[in-house]
């Protein structure tokens, strides 16, 4: 007897998402002549697989049926490949902040700092964690290409869509350049907002349900406009990261509440704050924000600061203009169903979310 199930559940996509992920990790492992060592395949497998909310490739799914294709299985590897591509920017960000957990678990550079410590290996242990991770960052950034490519579908869809793929590797890239011009410029709110659009909006919204909408052979104009929908959302889900990465609860979102305060991450959230500090705020911005030796008590503090000088409110007010504006656009956009309600599911779920 069989069974079909209408794939519209975020949940059953994810499923399938993952079984993609693991039997192509599973086909690059060290068994083969050409595999990957061990410790690297076993390092990804858990990174790529242990958790995640898998939105980009839930953007590139919708984004594809929204125009008209039809559920299966290269879409699903297409869309799972993106996951991949997340692993190699989270990896690479990682490092760059410092920072010490991922969804609950090491960080990679810090699992390869570990696994060095405990074999009592020669030379520094986190240099030895930073090369290994670096490089494991860009191996998920090679094997997303090797599995987009080869997801079965046909060679025009496949040449559209890596279009709008390539442009997002070079904008998140970019990005990412940005995030560390601004960690050393003015720190402004103009600057933090292009450091959002660049390096996660675009790339966690817009790009995905473009190249999905690319995969049908959906004409310029479309995939164009999914911009009208896909940057206020990308923005608001960000203004939420850096909410959760101060404010939120560590045991839900697997990160600490900690890192981007003592890294000095030049947030939105923080340039409104330093723009809106009182003199005594403004000499406890200085001390505490950016101190690598910041403890828990110096981050409470920090936070009282955040709160006494509106910035959480206003960002709050930020995250639901964007949204509204999402949302307004989504509105607009020829989207067929069931791809517009998944959208505004999504949407609300990024907006709303607490990991």
């Amino acid at each position: 007897m069989t069974i079909t199930v209408v794939p519209t559940d975020a949940a059953l996509l994810r499923a399938r998402f993952d079984a993609e992920l693991a039997a192509f990790l599973h086909r690059q492992g060290p068994g083969r002549s050409d595999g990957v060592p061990g410790a690297v395949h076993a390092a990804l497998h858990r990174f790529v697989l242990a958790g995640g909310k898998r939105l980009r490739p839930l953007f590139c799914y919708w984004g594809f049926r929204g125009f008209g294709g039809s559920d299966g299985p290269p879409i699903v590897v297409a869309a799972a490949a993106l996951e991949l591509f997340h692993a190699f920017a989270l990896i690479h960000d990682d490092i760059l902040d410092g920072s010490d957990r991922r969804r609950g678990q090491p960080t990679v550079h810090r699992h390869f700092a570990d696994l060095h410590a405990r074999s009592a290996w020669r030379g520094d242990p986190g240099a030895y964690g930073r090369n290994a991770a670096l490089l494991c960052g860009d191996l998920c950034a090679a094997w997303s290409q090797e599995m987009f490519h080869g997801c079965g579908l046909g060679a025009e869809q496949l040449r559209r869509g890596y279009a709008v793929f390539a442009l997002m590797r070079a904008e998140v890239i970019a990005g990412e350049y940005l995030d560390v011009v601004a960690a050393a410029g003015d720190g402004s709110v103009a600057s933090a907002l292009t450091v959002i659009r660049m390096k996660t909006a675009r790339y966690t919204v817009t790009r995905p349900l473009q190249i999905g909408a690319a995969l049908t052979g959906a004409d310029r104009a479309a995939v164009d406009a999914l911009a009208e929908f896909g940057d206020p959302l990308g923005d608001a889900f960000q203004l939420r990261d850096d909410l959760l990465g101060v404010f939120g609860d560590p045991a839900v979102t697997g990160k600490s509440t900690v890192d981007d305060l003592r890294e000095g991450k030049p947030t939105v959230l923080m340039a409104l704050t330093r723009a809106a500090a009182d003199r005594t705020g403004a000499a406890r911005l200085r001390a505490l924000f950016g101190n690598p030796a910041l403890d828990a008590a110096g981050a409470a503090e920090l936070r009282g600061v955040i709160e006494a000088t509106g910035a959480r409110e206003r960002v709050e007010r930020m995250i639901q203009a964007c949204a509204a504006r999402a949302l307004a656009a989504l509105d607009r956009l020829p989207l067929a169903e069931p791809a517009r309600a998944a959208l505004g599911e999504l949407a609300a779920r990024a907006v709303q979310r607490r990991h």
